[in-house]
Order: structure tokens, then sequence, then C-alpha cells
């Protein structure tokens, strides 16, 4: 008898492409698909349903699913234009989250749960110390999406108190990147003339988008490294590159402002749909470098692509 997976967040591309992987495992008998944005995407043949956040349907497409793993990939970057707390149109990231763990926490058969996370829950980090699953943040998240990421990671922990008999596992995700991903990073690097602040040149670190869907699939099914797959684990490529040397790559013309005068910015920015979070001010003004060897040392597996290699592959996309 084959896992029975439900995958949410499917309407994007993390979501989409996990759920046509998983449907495709000859360890996998049924794949149930849930997302409250409709799908533009391949689903191989996983089952879609769409839910909404304000009534039973998610605790329900969880009951009727009889699921044994879920994947809870509805944690989505910053979309277009975020001028504050507004949530996304997949699910919310924060809603959608309590939820389905709700959910999680009555069913009779869900057994593993596994729960994208943002390495933006970091905050800053010292120049050259790689951030570790065990480190906690420096400071209380500022931005929107911070807080989210940091919320959706307690009401786990919470869950999995509750719970004990069942497996979690939570992914803190460095930029993904790669030729098929749009992100508020990807829109930065695509304007004709790139703001930074000056003074700071941050090493950016990335996955790329196919390495992010399979160390999704390994840890949802269980890797080759016979660690245990329980707890926190970052996920990111070897190596990191200098947001100059990117924006050089791009050949976009940089504009370098003070800080003050980069959150000035919002308004314009805003009718441009970039992002300019204090999320994404830190991101210019800040290294934030994760450690990935607990998840590959979990799964026995490492990333096909370094942030060098995840960047290139974006960059020949974007020029063809």
């Amino acid at each position: 008898m084959g896992r029975v997976v439900l995958v949410t967040g499917v309407s994007r591309y993390l979501g989409a492409r996990v759920a046509e992987q998983l449907s495709a495992d000859p360890g996998v008998d049924r794949v149930v698909a849930i997302d409250s944005a409709a799908v533009a995407r391949p689903l191989g043949t996983a089952e879609f349903t769409r839910v909404r956040l304000h009534d039973d349907s998610i605790s329900a497409a969880l009951r009727d699913s009889d699921a044994d793993t879920v994947v809870h990939l509805g944690f989505a970057e910053a979309p277009r234009g975020r001028g504050g707390r507004r949530r996304t149109p997949s699910g919310g990231n924060v809603l959608g989250t309590m939820q389905l763990l709700n959910a999680c926490q009555r069913s009779g058969t869900a057994q593993r749960l596994v729960v994208r996370s943002s390495a933006a829950v970091y905050g800053s980090s010292d120049p050259g110390a790689p951030c570790t699953e065990e480190l906690g943040s420096r400071e209380v998240p500022r931005s929107a999406y911070a807080q989210d990421a940091a919320e959706v990671e307690r009401y786990t922990r919470t869950l999995a108190r509750r719970r004990p008999d069942l497996s979690v596992a939570v992914l803190r995700f460095a930029s993904l990147i790669g030729p098929a991903m749009e992100t508020p990073l990807t829109r930065y690097f695509g304007l004709r003339v790139v703001p930074t602040v000056r003074g700071y040149d941050p090493h950016m670190q990335f996955i790329h988008s196919e390495d992010g869907v399979e160390a999704v699939r390994r840890t949802a099914l269980g890797g080759d490294g016979g660690g245990a797959l329980d707890g926190v684990f970052n996920v990111a490529a070897p190596g990191s590159l200098p947001l100059s040397h990117c924006l050089r790559r791009v050949g976009g013309r940089r504009f370098a402002v003070p800080e003050r005068g980069l959150r000035m910015l919002r308004g314009i920015a805003r009718r441009t749909e970039l992002d300019y979070s204090p999320e994404q001010l830190r991101l210019l003004c800040c290294d934030r470098v994760l450690d990935h060897g607990k998840l590959e040392r979990a799964l026995g597996w490492s990333p096909s692509y370094t942030s060098q290699e995840a960047f290139e592959s974006y960059l020949a996309a974007a020029a063809a």
C-alpha cells in the first residue's frame, strides 16, 4: 500500500511541481492537490480540489483524502505590490496554515507533515557566520512576510507538541530561483534601473527551483541518508554571490541611495510592482547565508546546482 499525499499551494510553481513529481513516484498511490486559487500549471495525475479559507473545506479535503502525508507549500513569497499585511490570493500565509494545522490535529490518518517556511525568520546575520537551524532571529521581524514565517513556525511547533505521534519537518528556504521562477527578487533583477543601498553589498544565496522541488519530495517521503527527518532544516545551495555581481550580470543600471531614501521609494515601487517591504530592504543591507548541511546529511542528497549555477540558469532563461 503506497502513500496518500495532500499538497497545498499548488497554484504556484513549487507546489505544482511537487504535486506532479509525487504523483509520478512509485511509492505514492494518490496525490490530492488543494489551493484556494485556480491552477494553471500541470499537476501530473494529482487530483485538484479548490478550497476556501473561511469554512471547513480544508479540513474536509484532508478528511476525505485519508492522506497519511501532508505537504504544506501554501507559504508564499511576498506578492506584487505588497503594501502591508496583505494575504496572498492562493490561501494566505497564516490563515491557511492555521486551517490546515487544525485539520492535521484532528486527522486520524495523518502521520507526516512538511511545512514550507523561509530564511526570513533569521533576520540579519553576522557576516561570515552562516545561519544554522538552532539560531533564532536576533531581532523581532519587522516585515509582514518575516512575521508570517515566524508565526507559521510557531503554530507548527504547537501542533507538534499536541500531536507527538505526528512526524513534522519545517523547511526554511533560501531564495528560489530558476528559469520558471517569478518572485520579488527576480522582478528586482529585471528592473532597468535598480536601486541599491549605499554602503552595502550583501551576499545572495539561492536554491534552484528544481532542487527545491526535490528537497521537498525527499523530505516528504524520506531520504536515503538515514538521518532524522523531524525538526527544522535549511534549504539552500552551496556558495553565495555578492549582490553587485548579480546586478552586473543582469545588466541593470544601479542607483545607490541611502537606506532612508530607499524607504521613500515605496510609492514608486508599488506602481512598478516591486516589493520594497522592510524585509526586501534587509536583503539589500545584510548577509543571510544558510548552513545547509543538516538537510543534506538527513536526506543523503545534495543540490544539483550551486548558488552560482542556479543564478546562471535564471540568467540564461531571462536572456532567451
